[in-house]
């Protein structure tokens, strides 16, 4: 084992990660990204034919996500990886203070291990989730790598690393607890010691200062959540020309960002058609890079899917394949049945009459089984209004 990597396993087993507390109840809502249904639904346009899946999470820690994938695919294969074996403990417990495996049909295994030894799993993974662990591995690139090999075909992984620009003042707060720390680099709890004595000690118009507060203050409360942000022992920070070439690394196909509204140029700029031309004019990659520098606060991570080819896309803009498809809701939607709702991305969103009486028949559809074009045969909708909600990832569309 790398020097490094210990140094990631003493870290986490100090502090095991994320410090979420344990519940007597399965978690509330829902994470789209673990819900392969709907994470596949965003990645193809359409439902997958299977629930009874294998998926991979990757560098599970103390299982809060752990606990979402078992709560969103009740009848899946999940083997949960991590090189911290406190972190893996608690993760157990999680599960069974919860509950959580009470509804649960599939099977759930947890194993010490690195990302970067995932080859050795048996068989490959139709969902992979990483999220907030390659940026801390001694060669992110091997990791991305390893876990590439054990995707199936068609298969989806989400990642989730992190963004240099918006985290720039964290660096800085990084080095300069480095420097303080001298000889005790290592002892993670003195180096949480430090940085707090920093904070409290710089002036309240310090940028460190002010920044910590408007953004991480919250969670920093937590000498666990601290401790993984500024006393880390190894991170990688991306932008968008190294975050692409970390991912044309690993061979798969980037599918798109799961948080797409950030990555909208119209937002920063749709005021001014002169810009608004100049970066139509740009590639899809040096338009990211545009928005990034433009509004850098914001893009803390990075949070994306790739894919293994083959992997079907439909965008149903052929009316007769449309109307044949068979339209049930989104299985990530908080608040149904009513008018006011929170969708896949726990965005409020308000529906009109005819949209409540279409998404009313698309409610009883796993049953029932009608087509598009039986549901328009006994309302006023039409194949826009259709697509309008699709757009909106408030139904999901199968072809079965």
């Amino acid at each position: 084992m790398s020097e490094l990597r210990k140094a990631v396993q003493e870290l986490y087993n100090t502090y095991p990660f994320p410090p979420d507390p344990l519940l007597d109840e399965p978690p509330t809502g829902y994470n789209w990204r673990w819900h392969y249904q709907s994470a596949y639904n965003f990645c193809t346009g359409i439902k997958p034919d299977n629930d009874k899946i294998r998926i991979l999470d990757a560098g599970c820690g103390t299982g809060s996500g752990t606990e979402y994938l078992i709560l969103h695919n009740p009848y899946a294969e999940i083997i949960a990886i991590d090189i911290s074996e406190n972190a893996l403990a608690t993760a157990q417990k999680r599960l069974e203070k919860s509950g959580v495996l009470a509804n649960f049909h599939g099977s759930i295994t947890f194993k010490q291990l690195p990302i970067e030894s995932a080859v050795t799993l048996e068989g490959h993974f139709d969902l992979i989730n990483c999220v907030g662990v390659l940026h801390h591995l001694p060669d992110p690139k091997a990791g991305i790598k390893a876990l590439g090999e054990k995707l199936a075909e068609g298969g989806i992984m989400h990642i989730f690393v992190y963004g240099e620009l918006g985290r720039w003042e964290i660096q800085l707060m990084q080095k300069a607890i480095t420097l303080l720390q001298n000889d005790k680099i290592g002892d993670y709890k003195d180096g949480v010691k430090v940085g707090r004595e920093i904070f409290a000690t710089l002036p309240e118009n310090n940028r460190l200062v002010k920044r910590e507060k408007e953004r991480w203050q919250w969670e920093n409360q937590r000498d666990e959540c601290f401790a993984d942000m500024y006393v880390h022992p190894c991170e990688t920070d991306y932008n968008i020309d190294t975050l692409f070439d970390f991912i044309h690394s690993s061979s798969l196909e980037f599918i798109g960002f799961s948080n797409p509204d950030i990555w909208q140029i119209e937002r920063l700029i749709s005021k001014n058609p002169d810009l608004m031309s100049r970066a139509e004019n740009l590639n899809l990659i040096q338009r990211y890079r545009l928005i990034e520098l433009l509004d850098p606060e914001s893009i803390t991570h990075y949070e994306f899917f790739l894919a293994k080819p083959p992997l079907p896309k439909y965008d149903w803009q052929d009316d007769e394949l449309l109307g044949k498809a068979k339209p049930e809701l989104n299985p990530c939607l908080y608040g149904w049945e009513s008018k006011s709702l929170l969708d896949y991305q726990f965005k409020p969103v308000t529906i009109d009459d005819e949209e409540f009486t279409f998404m009313q028949y698309c409610a009883k559809n796993p049953t029932v089984n009608l087509t598009v074009t039986d549901i328009l045969g006994q309302t006023n909708f039409t194949l826009p209004q259709v697509r309008s909600l699709l757009s909106q990832q408030l139904i999901i569309l199968s072809n079965k």
